[in-house]
């Protein structure tokens, strides 16, 4: 669990490093973020799924980078010292996220 704490950290990091738009003010809130995301792929991430499967099984999975830019919003939202500056930046910062997730779990 501190090793997926860690990866989220470091991924949420480079993704704000990537993708303009996306502002992280401290370490503080980075890993203020790493934990309520943590907490939200937990919880709201798997209702969300199930919700939106027939629309996520006709686009090929490609809807939960909808969903996960959904949950950055609402992130931003929950988080102080983040900010995501729109949908569009959202979408963009879920795919980047989701690589850089990919790449560094592959790691460990």
């Amino acid at each position: 669990m501190f090793m997926q704490l860690l990866i989220n950290t470091i991924a949420f990091y480079v993704t704000a490093y990537i993708v303009p738009g996306v502002t992280i003010n401290g370490w503080q809130a980075l890993v203020v973020m790493s934990i309520v995301w943590g907490v939200l792929c937990l919880l709201v991430k798997p209702v969300l799924l199930i919700l939106t499967l027939p629309i996520n099984i006709l686009t090929l999975g490609l809807f939960t980078f909808v969903i996960n830019a959904l949950l950055l919003m609402l992130m931003s939202a929950i988080v102080p010292g983040f900010s995501v500056a729109g949908f569009g930046t959202a979408l963009i910062a879920a795919v980047v996220l989701a690589l850089v997730n990919m790449f560094l779990s592959k790691l460990k």
